[in-house]
């Protein structure tokens, strides 16, 4: 996708996380801006949606049925150009660094403010597609 013709309606966002009101507040979130959007609970799904969707943007939780750092290596060998930005409830500075370091892009702590967010994902898909691939 070169150019200035995409807009939010060409891109798969993956949200990835275990509690469903969660997913639900940032799929809802995330789709009124106008992005196409996928989900999975747990890492196994994702992993599978992740192959199947060739999502732009995933924005994962971590502590969850099969996440962990070890599940950010594999979806950053699965997807290795697509920006990840993970949402954690244990987010001290150790675990921050131990993520960034697995290959996610961005980590934030829960609670996360939605409009933060936005703010990163436009910028992240905006840089991904500036990007050539």
């Amino acid at each position: 996708m070169v150019g200035g013709n995409v807009t939010p309606n060409d891109l798969v966002l993956l949200i990835v996380e275990d509690d469903e009101e969660m997913r639900s507040l940032l799929c809802d979130e995330l789709w009124a801006e106008g992005y196409q959007v996928r989900q999975a609970k747990n890492g196994d799904e994702a992993l599978t949606a992740a192959s199947e969707s060739a999502p732009k943007l995933i924005i994962t939780d971590l502590r969850m049925p099969s996440g962990g750092v070890g599940y950010i290596n594999r979806l950053r060998i699965l997807a290795p150009d697509c920006p990840i930005i993970v949402i954690t409830a244990f987010g001290d500075k150790a675990t921050k660094t131990e993520v960034l370091g697995a290959g996610a892009t961005r980590c934030f702590s829960k609670p996360v403010r939605i409009s933060e967010l936005k703010v990163t994902v436009k910028e992240l898909v905006a840089n991904h597609l500036r990007t050539p691939h």
